[in-house]
């Protein structure tokens, strides 16, 4: 799902885009003080602590299961349950000692997205919140651990939004990262209609930058789109960011993969068919640049 670290401009959704449901060359240079990141093939070993947690996020679902008789029941890991064990495997200090968080910025499946400000410095960052009780399986938390790990292994691109670190509650887990207070690619195509040649050919030169970037680095996106990308700015010229590394894997060369996951209009034909490699990402973009170009999506019969 589409969580954002930055605003959308645009409230509602318009045209094809409507119905949607579901080069910049760089190699790694010096890394953020952050915690190294272990090689792909292992999990890092990233808390357990408590806090009160973020807006809009209880811990109804923490409690003993319900007694009538007609609710499912729904049974869950204990990693899921996460009052005995914790998603980042390390401490983490309370994100409320070191932020105040604001108002919502965007929703995902998993996430909630909102702006946030560092005590210390008065600084704006965004914060995503992903309620663990929405961390049904063993999966959904290595999903999130995967993230983490993720961002981490890309810190320094100018094109990858930055991760500034990560926190746990009883409730929720926070990752705060650089905010992008211009807005996504999604509502400047809508508000243009699409882009001249020449805008056009500036923006797709990043986008298939941060692709080979991330592919040099073994990472496989899965989900490019235009809400996944962000601006830093509302100036014309401001740098753009991809973000939302959700559904983002590690990828060995030669690799087939199966699980379906992606977008609407963007995925790959060999996603659905559950037989593919990293070169799926370059169909998204692909889909993206010509929707620059045309303002509508490529197989278009509306």
């Amino acid at each position: 799902g589409n969580t954002c670290a930055g605003p959308s401009a645009t409230a509602d959704r318009h045209g094809f885009f409507s119905t949607v449901s579901v080069a910049v060359l760089w190699r790694p240079g010096a890394a953020r003080a952050e915690p190294a990141v272990p090689p792909p093939d292992s999990c890092p070993s990233m808390c357990s602590s408590t806090s009160s947690a973020g807006p809009d996020l209880d811990d109804s679902d923490l409690s003993s299961p319900s007694s009538d008789p007609n609710k499912p029941k729904v049974k869950r890991v204990q990693s899921a349950g996460l009052i005995a064990e914790s998603v980042l495997k390390r401490d983490s200090e309370r994100i409320k000692d070191l932020y105040t968080l604001g108002k919502k910025l965007g929703q995902g499946q998993f996430g909630t997205t909102y702006k946030c400000v560092e005590k210390a410095t008065g600084k704006e960052f965004a914060c995503k919140s992903i309620a663990k009780r929405k961390l049904v399986t063993e999966e959904d938390v290595e999903d999130v651990r995967r993230e983490i790990q993720i961002m981490h292994h890309l810190a320094g691109h100018p094109n990858v939004i930055s991760i500034v670190g990560a926190y746990e509650d009883a409730v929720a887990v926070h990752l705060v990262m650089e905010l992008c207070a211009g807005g996504e690619l999604f509502d400047r195509i809508i508000q243009r209609g699409h882009y001249s040649e020449k805008a056009a050919a500036q923006l797709a030169r990043v986008i298939i930058g941060i692709v080979e970037a991330c592919h040099s680095l073994g990472v496989m996106h899965r989900d490019l789109k235009p809400e996944n990308f962000l601006f830093v700015n509302q100036k014309e010229d401001s740098p753009l960011k991809t973000i939302d590394f959700g559904l983002s894997i590690f990828f060995k060369p030669g690799g087939i993969y199966s699980d379906v996951v992606g977008s609407p209009y963007y995925v790959a034909p060999e996603v659905l068919l559950k037989q593919y490699g990293c070169e799926v990402d370059v169909w998204s973009a692909g889909v993206i640049i010509y929707i620059l170009l045309s303002g509508v999506p490529p197989f278009w019969d509306g």
